[in-house]
């Protein structure tokens, strides 16, 4: 059971209308996260056809149509647009999806991500792809992000995890408590986003899935500061597999609130910088 709720203004993705609450098909097949900014949603082709060779799909008369609806990060400045995800590399990711610990950090979409563009490039982060997880009674419930935010990362006391720092290391939000980035240059709008994807295995209808995608971006906006601009397409993805019966909504919900926030800070957590981009894994 699949939804989405889509809070940026410049967001880039496929089939989030059909994720709608209202929509009558419910299940989705797979999720795509990528970067290269409307060229990554090529990538949601590659996953589709891995699909299709196994018969997994929305059952029509003719054939199975797979349901992987996917968004995307402008990411486009370390290789400076020359290299773009295409259909290929989402095949290749089907194929080496597998249990267990995900790789973070600069994989994947997060692989060219920054964040604290709010002071301007100079100042920013690297940012990455970041996992979390909590199971409580049987309850399961985790998250993944792609953490390209105009904005700080937070930790869970408010003081900055990464983001804009100052040519002494210092953070820059110490000199302008209200990071007014309409006073400096800012990132160009529409090159920041924070995508996250939440999944439980609670027995959740499609309107409830709807509700825990809206309670994603609580998580969203107590790790980024601030989210949701104008600077960013911010995007998440809720998803229920229905196997255990009567787990609470709100449960779900504060659950995937605390998981959603320490998968971004997760992705920062394990960027590696690159050129002049400093992240904090080293």
């Amino acid at each position: 059971m699949g939804s989405v709720d889509v809070r940026g203004p410049a967001p880039g993705s496929r089939e989030s209308a059909l994720l709608a609450p209202e929509k009558p098909v419910a299940y989705v097949n797979a999720v795509v996260l990528s970067g290269g900014s409307a060229f990554g949603l090529a990538t949601a082709d590659g996953v589709m056809r891995f699909l299709s060779e196994r018969g997994v799909g929305h059952p029509t008369p003719i054939r199975p149509i797979p349901i992987v609806p996917a968004a995307i990060v402008y990411d486009l400045f370390f290789s400076l647009g020359r290299i773009t995800p295409d259909a290929e590399m989402g095949y290749a990711a089907c194929q080496d999806a597998r249990a267990g610990d995900p790789l973070q950090g600069n994989v994947g979409a997060g692989a060219g991500v920054t964040v604290g563009k709010w002071a301007g490039f100079p100042a920013a982060m690297k940012g990455g792809f970041g996992v979390a997880k909590t199971e409580v009674n049987g309850l399961e419930v985790c998250a993944a992000a792609v953490v390209n935010c105009v904005g700080d990362v937070l930790n869970e006391d408010g003081t900055v995890l990464a983001g804009a720092r100052a040519d002494d290391g210092s953070w820059m939000v110490a000199r302008d408590s209200f990071r007014r980035f309409p006073e400096r240059s800012p990132a160009n709008w529409g090159t920041n986003t924070t995508l996250v994807v939440v999944a439980t295995n609670a027995d959740l209808d499609k309107v409830a899935v709807n509700r825990l995608a809206q309670r994603a971006h609580d998580g969203l906006a107590i790790a980024v500061r601030p989210a949701h601009t104008t600077h960013d397409g911010d995007t998440a993805f809720a998803l229920a597999t229905g196997v255990l019966k009567g787990a609470p909504f709100d449960v779900v919900a504060n659950i995937a609130v605390s998981v959603v926030a320490e998968a971004i800070r997760n992705g920062v957590r394990h960027a590696v910088s690159v050129d002049r981009v400093s992240g904090l894994a080293g």
